[in-house]
């Protein structure tokens, strides 16, 4: 199977690149925006022709939940138009999609995880720019996944975990809200599920939504903790509310994700999110 990834220099797509020597039934096209602009659909056209994929998977996102408050053309353009796009061009030439959407289109005023069914309300320009780019592919493609993650970090590009590094040896103590509850999720936990889910997927069926992140739940101060104990690095972490740090987009206070459905139908078994934590900054080179 060959499989075109979009994306590929972002967080996923780097773990799915890091990834691809486990896999030899798979034929790898990594793709990002020097080699494939997803926002010209024509563009995409003329790659699956030449190239010939049996499917898509899109990494690629606009993720600056802040700066899209500014730049909501570029959010949606990268989140909506992009994925609409793919998802024709899917359906066109009868390739499998899968894209990847986010925790932020849930409203985060609950109290239990939310399933795929529950009803979204998101707030922010990011939020409501992934939203619509799920409606794309509902709307356009024929055969797909879409898979709802949260709080995603890595070894590469700029994440929680890094920052939190970073932060912590220049400084002494670090201020980190409480308030906000969620999952924290590794990327390559979630590129060697969406790999797997595309092996047991011999015949897909039309278009279904999956939500997957680690296991457990933190809030960010937790995530904060976690980090400082596993590293050793000598900073205090001091909790904060949310109101007490304030951005320019608003976040949910609770989006944690119920996986009951992807587990059950791909028999997962989702690691505890501390355990990933821990296998991620026992891969980064220095802290």
């Amino acid at each position: 199977m060959k499989i075109l990834v979009t994306g590929s220099n972002g967080q996923l797509g780097s773990e799915l690149k890091l990834l691809a020597p486990e896999y030899p039934g798979f034929d790898f096209l990594f793709t990002d925006v020097g080699e494939l602009d997803i926002t010209d659909e024509i563009a995409i056209d003329s790659m699956v022709l030449k190239e010939k994929p049996d499917a898509i998977i899109n990494c690629a996102a606009y993720t600056a939940v802040d700066k899209a408050e500014k730049e909501e053309s570029m959010a949606y353009l990268i989140n909506a138009k992009a994925p609409g796009n793919l998802a024709k061009i899917a359906a066109r030439y009868n390739l499998f999609l899968v894209h990847i959407s986010t925790d932020y289109v849930f409203g985060g005023t609950g109290y239990r995880p939310y399933s795929e069914n529950d009803k979204k309300d998101p707030v922010s320009v990011y939020a409501k720019s992934k939203n619509a780019g799920e409606a794309e592919v509902l709307t356009h493609a024929k055969t797909a996944l879409i898979i709802r993650t949260s709080w995603l970090y890595s070894e590469f590009g700029n994440n929680f975990v890094k920052t939190i590094i970073k932060y912590a040896k220049e400084r002494g103590a670090l201020n980190v809200i409480y308030d906000q509850i969620g999952s924290p999720t590794y990327a390559r936990d979630l590129a060697q599920t969406i790999l797997a889910v595309i092996q047991k997927c011999a015949k897909p069926k039309g278009v279904n939504i999956y939500h997957y992140a680690n296991e457990g739940v933190a809030s960010w101060y937790d995530f904060a903790q976690a980090i400082i104990e596993i590293t050793g690095i000598p900073c205090k972490i001091k909790p904060v509310e949310t109101h007490e740090y304030p951005l320019p987009a608003a976040r949910p206070f609770y989006s944690v994700l119920n996986k009951a459905k992807v587990k059950q139908a791909f028999n997962l078994e989702i690691p505890y999110w501390r355990d990933s934590l821990a296998d991620c900054i026992g891969r980064l080179k220095s802290f």
